[in-house]
């Protein structure tokens, strides 16, 4: 088992919290704070609010992923994928799903609507040069491998 960190979280929904469903799951289920059902046209995406304000310990943040059920079986993900919450972040936590199939697909109240994965966050101090060092791949890119 990995180390663990607190994280403080206001539940303003009465969802039961984010949690892992397996012993090694990486993400935690978060689910919808709805009264009512909604309806998320092909094409169409809506701001699903979660019920959550949380306080990432500084140096880390939580990032919002698609559960790939719903990606598989109806074609839900999310936008703006990994989506992050910052540390310094106090306001409601709010998860933006878009429908990518054909036919409307309604997101019901508690459901699983996508998992966070809390992680450390590097900041980088930019070094300007003129020149890089050279390596095999080079500047190759965007599929340079093929695809066999």
């Amino acid at each position: 088992m990995s180390d663990k960190i607190t994280i403080k979280v206001i539940n303003e929904g009465g969802q039961p919290l984010p949690g892992y469903a397996t012993k090694n799951a990486a993400g935690m289920d978060v689910r919808a704070d709805l009264e009512t059902p909604v309806e998320i046209a092909p094409g169409c995406r809506m701001l699903i609010p979660t019920g959550l304000r949380v306080q990432i310990p500084e140096g880390y943040e939580m990032q919002m992923r698609p559960r790939s059920g719903l990606a598989l079986k109806h074609g839900i993900t999310l936008v703006n994928t990994p989506g992050t919450i910052d540390a310094d972040y106090r306001g409601p936590v709010g998860v933006i799903l878009i429908n990518l199939s054909d036919t409307p697909f309604v997101v019901q109240p508690g459901e699983r609507i996508c998992q966070a994965v809390v992680a450390p966050v590097m900041h980088v101090e930019w070094v300007q040069t003129d020149t890089l060092t050279e390596t095999d791949r080079g500047e190759g890119g965007f599929g340079h491998t093929g695809v066999k």
